[in-house]
Order: C-alpha cells, then structure tokens, then sequence
C-alpha cells in the first residue's frame, strides 16, 4: 500500500522515486511510514492545485447535452475546452496577472482576436489552460476601479452567459461563473500602460467593455486612499459580506466576492428602498428568473399563472450610506426601474453591450418620467425628516394622543369632574334611573353621595 503511494506521489520524478525506494529497505518501520505520510499528502496538493490533464481528458469526453455539442468545462468557466485550450494566434499575452475568480492565484493571461477565441488563464510553467471564456460565450465585461486601494488598479469582470448571477440556465447545464482579474494602471517595472494595453486589445478584438461614468453615477464621499479621484462605487453589505455596487450604463454590478452579480436592466424587475434611516438605508433589486430555451427567451412561470411572485427572486444590499442616496435615486428614476410596469419593456429591449443594441430609443421619454415622479426613496427620506434626527414621532397628532393617554380626570380640579357628571346624567337618562331637574340622583348613586357627604363634612 504504501509503494503505490510512493509511486503515485513521485510519478513525475523518477529519481527522487528511487532514492525513497532505496532509502526504505535500510530504515525502521517508523521512518517507512513517515514516507507513506508524505506522498499521500504530495497526492493530496496534487489533487487541489487539479491535474489539468486529466482534467482536459474528462472535459473532452463529456457527452453531449441539451443539444448542446460542445463539452463545457468542468470548471464552470463557460468556455468549450476545445476552443479555450487551443492553439491561439494570440494578441496579448501577460504573466503574474492576478486572478479571484473562479480561482485566486497568479496566471498569464490571454487575449485573443477571433470569435472562437476568447480570454483564458494559464498556467506559468507548463503553459496549460485553466479555465477561460470564448468571444461567443461572453454576454458583458467590466473594467472598475478596486476601491479602497493606495494604488489604482482596476478589476475586468468577464460574465459569461448564465454567469451574471441572475440568469437560469437550461434543465441539466451548470451555471458557469465569471471571470475576474486584476491589472494595475502602470507595469511600475518598466512603466508601461498596462490598464490601456489591456483595453486596446480588446477593442482590436471588438469587445466592448462597460466602465463607470460620471453621466450616470459618482459617489458623493470622498476616497480616503485618493482624495482627488471620483468613486464610482457604494459599499455595503450582502448579508454578512462587504462589498460595492457600481452604476453602470446598462445595469448594477457587486463585487468582489463571490458570488458576482451583474443585473441588467432586462432582468430588473423593480428596484425599492427599506429601512431607510438617518445614516444608511436598504437596496431591494427585484429580478425575474428567466428560463432560456434553444429558440426563445421566456419567464419562467407562465404569463396566464395567478401566482407571479414565484418566479421574482430579490436581493437585499444593506447599510448603504445616506450620502449616496439622491445619487442613486437620480440614477434608477432616469432609467426607470423603480417601475415594476416598465420591466416587460425593458426585458423587450435587451442591453447587451456585446451584442445587439438600441439604447436611445426611450432615453428622452424616460427623463421626462424622471423629472415628474417621486421616488420611493424621497418619500421615505421626507417622513424620516418630519419624524426628526431619531424618529420621536409623527407630529402633533402623536403629542395630542400621547396627552389622551396621560389624561387623569381627577387631576385637572371641578372643571372636569363636572364633565364626567354630565356624561353620568346621559347614561343614567339613557337607562332610565337618572338624575333629575333639580339634581337628584338615582338609586345606583348613593353610594357616590355617601362619600361626596363624607369629603363636605371634612
């Protein structure tokens, strides 16, 4: 047992192999099974880091599915292992890049030209191919500023389709997950243009990469790592992990932990605020869940179905700085997705930024929209104004129940004892016993005129 581990563990060095082989017959047993210990635990770094051999072998002879005939990688990186591993005429190629998703570690980037090409990571030493995305596949990139950070650098986040977080793929097919990796303005060795060089090659390869704008959102708070810079992000929290959303052109991206998100505005259903307090406030993003088919694009519970709310899915950004709010309110009522009934049109007019587009057509129409609806958002913001810095009340209205509550008629002298007898004459007229003309009381009141006789002869 423990020379088939020795074997597998030093297969790719047969003179190291050797000499354990040699160094067991002169040993103790207890030195034999230290070796067993050490190639089962070279084994197990091995399986981790992933054979990329045997890996390709398994992607090559998956079979085909969903009329799909090419074998996705089993890395769910969304590219086909033929066309990601390949022989490329490559247009850029970029040791030490650092990579976070799907993995987090340094490889050489690739960048090719042709269609069948695409964006991949490969390994330093050997050259193989760990996983990448091809031109066909690809449905957005991004380029954004990593926040909080001394030295700018930016983030590519390379979606690819049914990677954005939101998407359904079809019956029997993995999700695939973006690719995200990190290059830095300036090479600082040789001074070159790094972030530019990355950019230029992928517009000679015809890809369109979304980056943020001010037109459309810049955050109000100052960077404290760049104060003169523009931050185009908002940080909050997904639950118990930080991140920041980015306002972009044709949808919110969040970032940069997994999982991504990229919400396009097709898949917006509606968008609304909660918990909106003096400092911070909550981001709801309600999307649609979409099954998608060889042909067409449908939702996916029928139109004629009573109960819709299955196929809405929401998620929650929280602790959102209130400095950022008019920003973001500006930005979702200028496109319109704080509007439930605007999302079929949306959905009709995808914004795909690496395909087909027609942005204009209703950007004149939807800033007319803007300009004369209120948002939910400074709605609530003017309630938690008129409610005061820590929300004591609602006005007037709540001091006046507030002194209802606190009424003790026998505090305020004869005034009001007198107006609680007029109420008993009602009572006592309604029931028939009665005080009279004079003031006389009826039977169920003596013992109430015992004791006003007692209190006058006091």
């Amino acid at each position: 047992m423990i020379e088939s581990i020795v074997q597998e563990a030093f297969a790719d060095r047969q003179d190291l192999l050797k000499e354990v082989q040699a160094a067991s017959t002169r040993v103790p047993k207890n030195v034999n099974d230290l070796f067993g210990n050490i190639a089962r635990y070279i084994v197990e770094l091995k399986d981790d880091s992933g054979h990329s051999a045997k890996r390709r072998k398994i992607e090559t002879d998956l079979p085909e599915r969903n009329g799909d005939h090419r074998a996705r990688k089993v890395d769910g990186s969304g590219a086909s292992s033929q066309e990601i591993s390949g022989t490329w005429p490559v247009a850029l190629n970029l040791p030490d890049i650092s990579f976070s998703a799907p993995q987090r570690k340094k490889y050489t980037l690739q960048i090719g030209r042709r269609a069948h090409e695409g964006v991949r990571a490969n390994q330093p030493s050997t050259g193989t191919t760990e996983f990448g995305i091809s031109w066909k596949e690809l449905e957005n990139i991004v380029c954004l500023p990593v926040p909080e950070k001394a030295q700018a650098a930016y983030n590519f986040c390379a979606f690819p389709r049914y990677g954005d977080g939101v998407s359904r793929p079809p019956p029997g097919v993995t999700a695939p997950e973006p690719i995200v990796w990190t290059v830095a303005e300036k090479d600082i060795r040789n001074d070159t243009p790094l972030l530019e060089t990355v950019l230029a090659t992928l517009k000679s390869s015809k890809i369109s990469v979304q980056r943020p704008d001010a037109a459309e959102f810049a955050s109000q708070i100052t960077q404290a790592h760049r104060k003169g810079e523009k931050a185009y992000h908002v940080k909050a929290f997904r639950g118990s992990k930080d991140g920041f959303l980015f306002f972009l052109k044709t949808g919110i991206v969040w970032g940069f932990k997994k999982p991504l998100f990229f919400f396009g505005f097709d898949s917006i259903d509606s968008i609304s605020y909660t918990s909106v307090l003096q400092r911070t406030f909550d981001l709801n993003i309600a999307t649609r869940t979409t099954t998608t088919t060889t042909s067409t694009t449908i939702t996916s519970v029928d139109a004629n179905n009573d109960d819709e709310e299955s196929s809405l899915q929401e998620f929650e950004f929280s602790m959102i700085d209130q400095a950022d709010f008019a920003s973001i309110d500006e930005y979702i009522k200028r496109h319109r997705l704080q509007d439930a009934s605007m999302a079929e049109q949306r959905r009709a007019k995808k914004l795909n930024i690496n395909g087909v587009k027609t942005e204009a057509s209703s950007a004149a129409a939807a800033n007319a929209a803007g300009d004369e609806e209120e948002s939910e958002l400074a709605k609530a913001s003017r309630a938690a104004e008129a409610n005061g810095p820590l929300g004591d009340g609602d006005g007037d209205e709540d001091e006046e129940e507030e002194d209802d509550e606190n009424f003790d008629p026998g505090s305020e002298g004869e005034s009001e004892g007198s107006g609680d007898e007029s109420e008993e004459d009602e009572d006592g007229n309604e029931n028939g016993e009665g005080r009279g003309v004079g003031g006389a009381k009826g039977e169920g009141d003596e013992e109430d005129d015992d004791d006003e006789l007692g209190e006058d002869e006091i």
